[in-house]
């Protein structure tokens, strides 16, 4: 049994405007959740330097949201160029990312509502992004040849 690995997807599909347009949408949204985690980030560091109280929880979770949105916008820019290792990742970040960033801002207690409400409207970009590159068009654009 042979075993072929696709690193790489075929330029004709990448090439379509329609794809294009597509992974343009899905760089523009994940460019959204990095500046709304920004927002969020620099937020509780203008409350850290006022005085106000700011758990280690919400310095490490605003911290390690914005470099997921490095990560996924760096694998966002390499799925639009051909790499299906790094498309499937980026399917994989924008779902599972905004269910994780809701599932634990509703543990009781774990954070003020403003940052709830803050992480949420980050999640919902990414999750807009979920449809995009889980949709028809992108998944065409790497559909594997059996």
């Amino acid at each position: 049994m042979e075993t072929v690995s696709h690193t790489k997807t075929g330029t004709d599909h990448l090439s379509r405007p329609h794809t294009q347009r597509a992974f343009g949408k899905a760089k523009m949204l994940v460019a959204v959740y990095g500046a709304l985690s920004a927002a969020v980030l620099i937020t509780v560091a203008v409350l850290a330097l006022t005085g106000h109280p700011v758990t280690s929880f919400l310095w490490g979770r605003s911290a390690g949201v914005l470099a997921s949105a490095a990560v996924t916008y760096w694998l966002t820019v390499l799925a639009a160029r051909g790499a299906r290792w790094a498309y499937q990742r980026v399917r994989i970040i924008s779902v599972v990312m905004p269910l994780a960033i809701v599932a634990v801002d509703l543990i009781p207690g774990i954070c003020p509502a403003w940052f709830a409400v803050a992480q949420a409207t980050c999640a919902l970009a990414l999750a807009a992004t979920a449809f995009l590159v889980n949709g028809s068009i992108l998944r065409a654009a790497f559909a594997t040849s059996r």
